[in-house]
């Protein structure tokens, strides 16, 4: 059924300017809004956007002044927007199922109240699952792990052995938490496997991304601090030490040993040896090579990574190379012009002698 204006204007406390009895289906983002659904612009870049749009109205920030389109103002468009999609869009509620006897769980398993099993997810030995936990089709729950309450194991998610996860963790599908290490001895000529006695401690508030591995440690836990949260297809390797409220962005690569402080921010595709320590708040940039230590607040770009500022410099003198190459051969034609020239004159004086 539609909504008015008006009545969306209400349910995210904005201000509406125009027809608040205006029909609105559903809620979209610029590039594919139709005619009658609302849209955002959170900047003002966006204004020449939304009002050539075919949206019928739009929710906007105080820096967005569009006089062709009805408005609803608010001071955070993304909050409200989001509270719009889900009042067009309500996520689907959990529906308690219980134990399905399609689960495999072994006897020695303690499972707390209010936890879903789905068919097909497996229990091991001495396994613990804390209460209001879902534990998805698929999904492995090898012996000895304790599950936290109101954790959520997505579908084909795997946990090895004695792996802890915090309360309020998400585990997404296909990610794996306690493989073996990659770590090997060469022993008469071949590769022997390091010891993997170790296992991975995974914090409150985690969220762990999709296909996404944390290796378990040689002899003590790999760690992932309360509150970080790593996205899809992260491998982090055996022995690591994640801190408190990272983001741990896509195809990021950690090597083994390395430790991190707090609220560190890895974008995608950052590569960082092993053995290093990366410093509270520092912030590594897309594609970042990282072979030693970062320090503290530091923000690093590039491969090898060094802080922005010299990268940026550097950067800028590499696009300039083209121009000085141009430049360069320009000098040397007149410096071999000068030399012919001054060969001449010296010949002149000779003969004159």
């Amino acid at each position: 059924m539609p909504t008015t204006l008006a009545q969306l204007a209400e349910l995210i406390d904005g201000r509406l300017t125009g027809d608040g009895e205006l029909p609105i289906t559903g809620a979209a983002t610029l590039d594919v809004v139709q005619p009658d659904q609302i849209t955002l612009a959170d900047h003002a870049d966006r204004a020449a956007e939304l009002v050539t749009s075919p949206a019928a109205a739009a929710i906007v920030s105080a820096e967005v002044e569009v006089h062709e389109k009805p408005t609803i103002l608010v001071d955070d468009v993304h909050a409200a927007f989001a509270k719009v999609v889900a009042h067009f869009r309500p996520q689907r509620a959990r529906k308690s199922i219980g134990i399905s006897p399609q689960a495999l769980i072994h006897p020695s398993a303690l499972i707390a109240a209010d936890v879903d099993v789905h068919p097909g997810a497996s229990i091991g030995e001495d396994a613990t699952i804390g209460a209001g936990s879902i534990i998805h089709a698929g999904a492995r729950i090898m012996a000895g792990c304790r599950i936290g309450e109101s954790v959520t194991v997505f579908p084909n998610a795997v946990l090895y052995e004695d792996t802890l996860v915090g309360d309020r963790a998400i585990i997404h599908a296909g990610a794996v938490l306690g493989a073996y290490g990659f770590g090997y001895k060469e022993i008469d000529g071949q590769h022997e496997l390091s010891a993997q006695l170790g296992n991975v401690e995974i914090g409150a508030d985690v969220e762990i991304g999709a296909c996404t591995t944390v290796d378990r440690g040689t002899y003590g836990p790999t760690i992932v601090g309360d509150g970080s949260k790593i996205d899809d297809l992260v491998q982090i390797a055996h022995n690591c030490r994640i801190g408190k409220h990272n983001l741990i962005c896509g195809q990021v690569g950690i090597a083994g040993s390395t430790t991190t402080g707090d609220y560190v921010v890895m974008a995608g595709q950052v590569g960082v040896r092993d053995h290093v320590h990366i410093g509270t708040r520092a912030v590594l940039c897309s594609k970042a090579g990282v072979p030693n230590n970062i320090a503290e607040g530091e923000m690093v770009l590039g491969q090898p990574a060094t802080p922005i500022r010299q990268q940026k410099l550097q950067m800028a003198a590499i696009a300039k190379l083209p121009e000085m190459r141009k430049q360069f051969k320009a000098m040397q034609r007149e410096i071999a012009k000068l030399q012919s020239q001054l060969g001449e004159v010296t010949e002149t004086t000779d003969q004159a002698a």
